[in-house]
């Protein structure tokens, strides 16, 4: 009896889910300057983790560091996985024989940045070894922060080898504020702090609006006027009746064009969403897989008319599957959160920006030419 009643809450639960997924998707389609799709991409084994998506994401190829990176994030897997500790030995011991041979490492990094990324691969040999010990005791949580210390090296040294802007963006949105790289961005709210990394590699004019506008100070104050539990919160709808921002050397409504680079492709495709062109199948570089994942909202009908509202997606594993979230390809995924996972959690609308700042890669940040 016990089983059975156990299973019939199962069952509720599992429908009250749906309709509440239900309710969301329909419930957005009638209100503009919110995402919807109607894409159901395949699921698979997507990464979650947005500071591994931004890891990915990077133009580079060097496939020994993707398997020194690959080895040490398959840990996380691992602890979840009935805390399989061969499995994470295996996992450390892979990653040290990377290491054995630096010099298929060091070839993708420029001959002046050799001498810092050495230091790098001397402190990952290190930290394995101390993270093998730790293995030992068994301790999850020294696990994880020991694997985090790792990957943040890990990140340092596939961002050396980085040489040049891999593409050139179309001339027609030189009139816009392009980012020629990364920056990190700190929010701070009234409940607390937020940390996000926007990504010019994979979507410099979005990156690049969003981090001018942060810069001219917009987001100061601006409360977030929409939020879904489990699914997205809003904000960048200016006070007044404008819906954007206006750029106060034309005193035009800036727009900026659906921008998504998909696996495989040398640059981004603008102005048309992934469905519209057929490429139901393919993954976008920087996908809605991540709790934290920060986009471009846009008005229902118009692919191009985004401005200044961003959207944080509140990535829910049993609501919003990996791979079947319905935005991909459809919205302009431009960065992730880093650090405030708990903080953006408790944030809902009413709730305000106090500040936001450029703490990291503003010198990444074009302007457009005046003529």
């Amino acid at each position: 009896m016990l089983n059975l009643l156990n299973l019939f809450k199962s069952w509720v639960q599992n429908c009250l889910k749906a309709i509440l997924l239900i309710t969301i998707f329909l419930g957005i389609t009638t209100i503009g300057w919110t995402p919807t799709s109607n894409a159901a991409l395949p699921s698979g084994n997507a990464i979650t983790d947005g500071k591994a998506l931004l890891r990915y994401a990077l133009p580079i190829d060097n496939q020994p560091v993707r398997k020194l990176q690959s080895s040490l994030e398959d840990i996380s897997n691992q602890l979840r996985a009935n805390k399989r500790w061969g499995a994470i030995n295996n996992d450390l011991k892979q990653a040290a024989r990377v290491l054995d041979n630096p010099k298929q490492i060091l070839t993708s990094v420029p001959e002046e940045r050799q001498p810092q990324a050495e230091t790098w691969i001397n402190e990952l040999r290190t930290g394995i070894s101390e993270l093998l010990e730790v293995v030992k005791t068994k301790d999850k949580e020294a696990i994880l922060v020991g694997r985090s210390k790792l990957l943040n090296i890990v990140s340092l040294l596939e961002e050396s080898m980085v040489k040049e802007f891999p593409f050139e963006v179309p001339s027609e949105y030189s009139n816009l504020p392009q980012l020629k790289g990364r920056a990190t961005i700190a929010i701070k709210t009234n409940k607390g702090d937020l940390k996000v990394v926007v990504d010019g590699y994979s979507a410099p004019v979005t990156a690049g609006n969003f981090v001018d506008l942060v810069e001219r100070g917009f987001y100061n104050g601006l409360e977030f006027t929409r939020s879904e539990e489990s699914y997205v919160l809003q904000t960048g709808d200016p006070v007044g009746k404008e819906v954007g921002f206006i750029d106060p050397t034309t005193n035009k409504y800036r727009a900026i064009p659906l921008e998504i680079l998909v696996e495989g492709d040398k640059e981004p495709t603008y102005g048309t969403t992934l469905e519209e062109t057929g490429r139901y199948l393919d993954m976008p570089v920087l996908p809605f897989s991540s709790f934290g994942a920060l986009a471009m909202a846009r008005p229902e009908g118009d692919v191009n008319g985004a401005s200044s509202q961003v959207f944080f997606f509140l990535f829910e594993p049993e609501l919003t599957p990996a791979g079947r979230n319905l935005l991909d390809g459809r919205y302009t995924v431009f960065g992730y959160l880093v650090e405030g996972e708990d903080i953006l959690d408790k944030l809902k609308a009413g709730d305000v920006i106090e500040s936001a700042n450029v703490i990291q890669g503003i010198e990444n940040l074009v302007q457009p030419q005046v003529s």
